[in-house]
């Protein structure tokens, strides 16, 4: 497998171990490892003891009953026993020096077995039994103990793993809500499963401790998307009937202008009445955009001669280079319409020298002012808003109408800000040929 592949698998492993499903089924794990570790470890202590103290009894009760047929001289063939044998491990005899009795776990010719030895005649006497088989005992209790530790963690460790997944899974799809609602999706919900809907009054009564927190998100997401879908339609709908009530007087104030006699005061009219029938053109195309009723009409175009044209059509200056040109499908009366505005937007707001370049099908429109606010460049352009002083003032419609044209022709769009100083927009056009061609 190559090294880049590799690097991405690994970092692909990575973040899945580091997703939210994955976090809670490695820490219940953990937590069910540490539990289940200290119960063994404890009863480990508690059954060794046990059962190491009942050895340690026989063998005791041996060693008396030894040191009593030593006191009278009698025989003690039913116990295993010897006085001073040399195997006998050294703490219990310095134990016995002392003149004390004791016993541990020790090896004689090669076997575990448990000594006991006590003082008889300044001599160790010793006795013991096989301790082999309370070994094994102890070993097969700890593989007991540890088989059950691990089938615990696994038991453990699937259920917070498949509780994790179903958290996280509702709690992505929320996630991919929102992000489809700040795309600008107002119609995108979580939603809630039919025979459970009925429920969520009952769960808004309900204790704060008895309440699903998931399902919480997902509703309080879903109504605020609707009441922000609600004023955005109001805005929309507003924006437009202003526009329309607009139109019709507009128009006879325009046509009884022109009746007015020549002069200083004529001029200054038809300025302003101009300036406002522009504004109310433009509230009508982004009602129209925001509407979405609006269709491209589709052709082949030499981007190159396209932008040319556009530019020069614009009534702006700007010098127009072409790097490398390609043939495009767009509908050019948009186009224009997008470029218009861009180099309007460059000087109104902008300084010259103002360049339009052509590589491919990407156009850059750049010129040499403040450039955009950090505020346009993250979340976009807003109606009635420059956003920046240093840019110069308007309403701030013409980048928005820009941004809905592009979204009409399939067009990408970025707004950014040159290194050396500079508005730059990036308009990448879609390349294509129509059915039948």
């Amino acid at each position: 497998m190559p090294r880049r592949r590799r690097l991405r698998h690994g970092r692909d492993a990575v973040r899945a171990l580091s997703s939210l499903r994955w976090r809670i089924a490695l820490t219940t794990t953990a937590v069910c490892c540490l539990v289940a570790a200290a119960l063994g470890i404890l009863v480990h202590n508690v059954v060794a003891r046990q059962v190491v103290g009942e050895v340690r009894k026989e063998v005791n009760a041996d060693l008396d009953h030894a040191l009593g047929h030593y006191e009278y001289g009698t025989a003690h063939g039913d116990v295993n026993a010897a006085l001073d044998p040399p195997d006998l491990p050294r703490p219990l005899r310095a134990l016995v020096a002392d003149g004390k009795t004791g016993s541990i776990v020790g090896d004689r010719a090669g076997k575990p077995v448990m000594w006991a030895a006590g003082p008889a005649d300044g001599k160790p006497l010793a006795v013991w039994i096989p301790y082999g088989s309370t070994r094994d005992r102890l070993r097969d209790i700890d593989t007991a103990i540890l088989a059950s530790s691990v089938l615990a963690a696994g038991v453990v460790a699937l259920a917070g793993l498949f509780l994790a997944n179903r958290i996280s899974r509702r709690l992505t799809t929320t996630a991919a809500v929102a992000r489809r609602i700040s795309a600008g999706d107002l119609d995108a919900r979580v939603g809630l499963p039919p025979d459970r809907e009925d429920r969520a009054a009952d769960e808004e009564a309900r204790p704060a401790r008895s309440r699903d927190e998931v399902r919480d998100v997902a509703q309080a997401l879903d109504s605020m998307a609707g009441s922000l879908q609600g004023r955005l339609e109001a805005e929309k709908r507003f924006t437009a009937d202003v526009a329309h009530e607009l139109r019709t007087p507009l128009t006879g104030s325009l046509a009884a202008a022109a009746l007015l006699p020549e002069g200083r005061p004529k001029e200054m009219i038809n300025d302003r009445l101009r300036a406002l029938h522009l504004l109310t053109e433009d509230l009508l195309e982004i009602s129209r955009l925001d509407s979405g009723v609006e269709r491209a009409d589709l052709a082949q175009l030499e981007l190159g001669r396209a932008v040319r044209r556009a530019v020069a059509g614009s009534g702006y200056e700007a010098s127009v280079r072409v790097v490398r040109d390609a043939v495009v499908l767009t509908d050019r009366r948009r186009l224009d319409r997008i470029l218009a505005n861009l180099l309007a937007n460059s000087h109104r707001h902008g300084r010259p020298p103002v360049e339009v370049t052509v590589e491919g099908p990407v156009v850059v429109v750049r010129d040499h002012g403040p450039g955009y606010p950090p505020e346009l460049i993250e979340h976009g352009p807003r109606r009635f808003r420059t956003g920046d002083p240093g840019r110069g003032r308007g309403h701030g419609l013409g980048l928005t109408i820009v941004a809905g044209q592009a979204g009409v022709l399939d067009v990408s769009l970025q707004f950014a800000n040159a290194p050396d100083g500079g508005a730059t927009t990036t308009l990448r056009l879609p390349v294509g040929r129509l059915s039948g061609s």
